[in-house]
C-alpha cells in the first residue's frame, strides 16, 4: 500500500461530513485489528514530581507558574504506586515528571528505577517521560531499566515551536529533536508527540508533524487536543483556538491518520480527549489508539499535576480508575492485556 502522500493527509484533516469523518474512522480500526489487535495495554501513571525547570508556554507545570503547588513523591510512595500496578496486573507503568536536568535528579531517576525492577521480580515494564536529558542519563536509565520513553516534539513546526515556547537557551528545538535521536540509538523504544489545535497552527502544520513522526520512525505516540491553562502565556492568544469540540475531532483524525499510516505501532489515548468528551479516550481506541494509562498518582497529589484546566479522573484513587476504565474499554468491545507489556510491534521489527 502507498503511503499517504501530504495533500492526502491535508484531506483527511479537512475532512466536516461526518460520515467521512467516520468512514475514516473505521479505516483506522479496521487496520489496528489486522496488525496490532484489540486488546488495550494499560500504563499505570505515576507523577510523581511537578517540579519543572522549563517555561513551556502552554504548561500549568511551567517554572513561572508561582501559584503551583509544587511536590515530590518520596520513593516509599512511588513505590507503593508500582505494587498497586503490579497487583492489578497492570504490564507496564509510567514514571512522569516536570523537565529536570540535575544530578540529584538522575540518580533518583535511577535508584527508583532499580528498585521498581527488584520490587516488581522484573514483571513490569517502565515508560519515563522525564523530559530532556544528557545522553549519559538516558544510558544509565536504560540499563537500570526503563525500555520506553517518551518525549513529545509538541510541534515540528521550529517557527510554531518558538511561538508556544521561550526562545532562550533551555528551550532548543535542535536538542529535542538530538534527544530523540539519542533515545532510538540507545535503543528505547522511542515515543513522541504533538498538540493539536493549538493557537497560529494550521492544518497544513498538522500534516507536517504527522509526516515527522512517520520519519522519525518512532515507536509509539502520545498526542491529544491542546486543552489552555488559566496561568500560561498562551491563554491571552486563545480567541485564535477552534472550539474544543474541533479540536477533540481533529486530534482523533490524526490518531486515525497515524494508524494509517503507522500500522503497528503504539498509539496512546490521551487523558487530555477525556477532558473534552466525557467518553474521549474510548473513541479514540475506536480510531486507532491501542494504550490507555490510568493514574495511580497519589490521589493528594494529582490537583497539583495539572498541564492543562479541567483534567479528569483528579478525584478518584487508584483502584476506582482501574474499574472505571475497565467498564469503558469493555463497553466499547475491547479486552484489556492484563500482565502483558504491550511493547510496540513496530519496535521490535525495526530492531530486526
Amino acid at each position: 500500500m502507498k503511503e499517504l502522500s501530504r495533500t492526502e493527509i491535508i484531506h483527511l484533516l479537512s475532512l466536516s461530513k461526518r460520515s467521512d469523518i467516520e468512514g475514516l474512522f473505521k479505516r483506522a480500526y479496521e487496520i489496528k485489528k489486522e496488525f496490532v489487535g484489540t486488546k488495550v495495554y494499560f500504563r499505570g501513571l505515576i507523577e510523581f514530581s511537578n517540579i519543572c525547570s522549563k517555561n513551556c508556554y502552554y504548561c500549568g507545570l511551567r517554572a513561572g507558574n508561582k501559584d503551583l503547588k509544587r511536590y515530590e513523591i518520596s520513593e516509599k510512595e512511588v513505590l507503593e504506586a508500582v505494587d498497586i500496578a503490579w497487583k492489578s496486573k497492570y504490564g507496564s507503568i509510567v514514571l512522569q515528571s516536570g523537565e529536570i536536568s540535575t544530578p540529584d535528579f538522575a540518580d533518583k531517576v535511577e535508584r527508583l528505577l532499580d528498585k521498581i525492577k527488584k520490587a516488581t521480580n522484573n514483571e513490569i515494564g517502565i515508560t519515563l517521560s522525564c523530559g530532556e536529558q544528557p545522553r549519559d542519563v538516558y544510558q544509565r536509565w536504560f540499563d537500570a531499566g526503563a525500555h520506553r520513553y517518551l518525549l513529545r516534539i509538541e510541534t515540528s513546526n521550529q517557527d510554531l515551536y518558538y511561538k508556544i515556547h521561550p526562545n532562550d537557551k533551555d528551550h532548543i528545538f535542535g536538542d529535542r529533536l538530538e534527544c530523540l535521536r539519542s533515545l532510538k540509538e540507545i535503543g528505547y523504544q522511542v515515543g513522541s508527540g504533538i498538540m493539536v489545535g493549538l493557537p497560529f497552527q494550521s492544518i497544513e502544520s498538522i500534516a507536517d508533524d504527522l509526516i515527522f513522526l512517520r520519519d522519525l520512525d518512532v515507536d509509539m505516540i502520545g498526542l491529544g487536543p491542546y486543552v489552555e491553562h488559566s496561568n500560561t502565556p498562551l491563554y491571552e492568544h486563545r480567541h485564535y483556538l477552534i472550539p474544543k469540540k474541533d479540536r477533540f475531532d481533529l486530534a482523533l483524525k490524526c490518531i486515525a491518520i497515524l494508524r494509517i499510516m503507522m500500522k503497528d505501532i503504539n498509539l496512546a489515548s490521551a487523558t487530555a480527549l477525556q477532558a473534552i468528551d466525557e467518553e474521549g479516550r474510548e473513541k479514540a481506541l475506536m480510531a486507532g489508539a491501542n494504550i490507555i494509562m490510568p493514574n495511580l498518582t497519589p490521589q493528594k497529589y494529582r490537583g497539583d499535576y495539572l498541564l492543562y484546566e479541567d483534567k479528569p479522573c483528579t478525584n478518584e484513587n487508584a483502584i476506582q480508575c482501574k474499574g472505571c476504565l475497565e467498564k469503558r474499554v469493555q463497553k466499547y468491545g475491547e479486552s484489556i492485556g492484563y500482565g502483558e507489556w504491550g511493547d510496540s510491534k513496530h519496535y521490535k521489527k525495526r530492531k530486526k
